[in-house]
């Protein structure tokens, strides 16, 4: 379990500021949250190194590089033991068409996001991939017709 850091507000401005747009110079970041710039780069220099601040990274339009189908599919192991979770999630960390892979609670053992051209290339991954290996016993696909609210944001609140 990872430690859980009290954020002051601060904290939770500079974060806000970086949600939206971590491409700001330090100044930027600085006015934005209404500080001065060597005490936004010392938060941000702490943030980071308490892994708060996990990485920073560019958005990419899914559908402005080809990317324009996506399908979330929930995965049920043929026996859900900790070795077989361990190898699976292993296994989904070198599928690139995985974005999201969460473990839960219920009557299957993963929720997969799947992000793919289209629905043969889907296809493919599902019978090739997923499908081809002893570790699944089911998956059921979702497809997504309209995304309505796609972020990475987390609602930051002040305590």
């Amino acid at each position: 379990m990872t430690d859980k850091y009290l954020l002051d507000p601060s904290d939770i401005r500079v974060l806000r500021v970086l949600q939206r747009d971590a491409s700001l110079s330090i100044a930027e970041v600085a006015k934005e949250a209404g500080m001065s710039q060597t005490p936004c780069w010392r938060r941000i220099k702490r943030l980071k190194e308490q892994g708060i601040i996990r990485q920073i990274t560019a958005i990419i339009d899914r559908e402005s590089v080809g990317l324009g189908f996506v399908a979330y599919s929930f995965v049920k192991l043929a026996v859900p033991s900790r070795e077989n979770m361990e190898t699976f999630d292993k296994l989904v960390h070198h599928w690139p068409e995985v974005v999201t892979c969460e473990r839960i609670t219920g009557a299957v053992d993963y929720l997969i996001k799947v992000v793919t051209d289209d629905i043969k290339t889907y296809d493919n991954f599902l019978r090739l991939k997923l499908l081809d290996n002893t570790l699944v016993s089911d998956v059921q696909s979702r497809i997504v017709v309209n995304t309505v609210k796609d972020t990475v944001a987390l609602p930051l609140r002040e305590n």
